[in-house]
């Protein structure tokens, strides 16, 4: 679905078919370098993730230096899912079909998502939902780099570079619904040889006084 806020075409991927498709073969590999899934857990250590957290568009290893109290991870490959050693609850979903979340409002204290946001045809939406099952103050953390599988990646992604990938991700906070202002940070040098690591994260916000 287009936003007004996006161009016609910008959530269209080279490959149209559904995703249960091209995830039913499981992948156990890294989609990032070992330094950057260092800056990741060093990341979410920084931002005190950890509580009951959900690991959103997951797979076989979820990037925690410290693991979190319980992590839930949900997937695409119950075979990856399986296979992920921090995960103590698993489900197998998919958002560009459905952008609900299966989970009941208010379970997580943090919502963590890596190297995936470029996959999401209906990010607004999935963003919205997020908040739902976020508790008051709980951040959504969001790490990519410029790797991907480009036939599924969203158009207006493989056509934007690192800097204009974080004003998306920011812009999806913006649009959704229960997110106070985002913040957007690239986590390597700029003259870094290995994969780039950049962040966009937000916190749920608190309800107002009555």
């Amino acid at each position: 679905m287009d936003s007004p806020e996006f161009p016609a075409g910008f959530f269209d991927r080279m490959d149209p078919s559904g995703d249960a498709f091209f995830y039913a073969v499981p992948r156990l590999v890294t989609h990032i370098d070992d330094n950057a899934i260092a800056v990741v857990g060093t990341l979410y250590d920084e931002l005190g993730i950890g509580g009951d957290v959900l690991d959103l568009m997951g797979s076989w290893v979820s990037h925690f230096r410290t693991p979190p109290e319980r992590l839930t991870v949900l997937g695409m490959n119950a075979e990856e899912l399986a296979a992920n050693p921090m995960a103590a609850a698993t489900a197998v979903h998919d958002l560009n079909a459905d952008p609900r979340l299966p989970f009941e409002d208010d379970s997580f204290d943090a919502v963590v998502c890596c190297v995936s946001v470029d996959y999401l045809t209906r990010p607004i939406e999935v963003f919205s939902d997020v908040a739902r099952v976020a508790r008051p103050g709980g951040t959504l953390v969001c790490t990519f780099s410029n790797r991907c599988f480009p036939t599924k990646a969203i158009r207006g992604w493989l056509y934007s570079g690192d800097d204009e990938h974080c004003r998306i991700v920011s812009r999806y906070f913006a649009l959704a619904t229960g997110w106070d202002a985002p913040r957007a940070e690239r986590r390597t040098p700029l003259d870094h040889r290995g994969d780039p690591l950049l962040a966009v994260w937000a916190r749920r916000s608190r309800p107002g006084p009555a």
